[in-house]
């Protein structure tokens, strides 16, 4: 099974193969009826190795930047899809046409293994 990220922007598109995928849909807890008011929020985790490693560096450098955009620029809402796929199939597609960033974060670690 296997994960792409696709990111329209202005200017510029990011297209990346991810470890996961996690969507979290919800409405408030405070209400007695389903509530209008809907969030969801897409986690996505990779890993950058020898094999990919120039491609993914300049995709995931263009998430970076994308991060630091701030909230009045046009830019900082992009049209993002994830899809999950498995065997040739198409499992899951998941469009968000206008999303942002809210948090975003990369770690580096000189463990080797071998």
């Amino acid at each position: 099974m296997g994960s792409t990220l696709s990111v329209k922007g202005q200017d510029s598109e990011i297209s990346l193969d991810i470890a996961s995928a996690h969507v979290d849909v919800g409405t408030p807890n405070n209400s007695a009826a389903k509530s209008t008011s809907i969030a969801a929020t897409l986690s996505i985790a990779g890993k950058l190795t020898h094999t990919n490693m120039q491609i993914a560096d300049r995709e995931t450098l263009k998430l970076f930047k994308w991060s630091l955009v701030t909230a009045q620029n046009a830019d900082a809402y992009r049209d993002v899809v994830v899809k999950v796929e498995s065997a040739d199939h198409t499992f899951r597609t998941i469009h968000f046409p206008n999303a942002f960033i809210i948090n975003y974060n990369e770690r580096f670690s000189d463990h080797r293994h071998g």
